[in-house]
């Protein structure tokens, strides 16, 4: 099971496939409306402890591959 599939799930049943924390029906885009807003990882744990520190964390690393191969794909790397 890759990164990904261990903390991302989408079911076309359930919140209309819009991604959210396996196991939970917590959105991703919480976590980085949390983030944006200036709050700290801590806080939305709180908030949401149905998400694990350890979810909410890869979730950031997946982010961060994203934006990176955007990056480089953008450069023409």
């Amino acid at each position: 099971m890759t990164l990904t599939s261990r903390v991302v799930h989408r079911d076309p049943h359930l919140l209309g496939r819009v991604p959210v924390f396996r196991g939970t029906r917590v959105f991703m885009k919480n976590l980085l409306d949390y983030l944006e807003a200036g709050d700290s990882l801590e806080v939305f744990l709180a908030r949401f402890p149905s998400v694990s520190r350890e979810q909410a964390i890869a979730v950031l690393e997946l982010a961060k591959k994203m934006l990176t191969a955007y990056a480089k794909q953008s450069r023409g790397c």
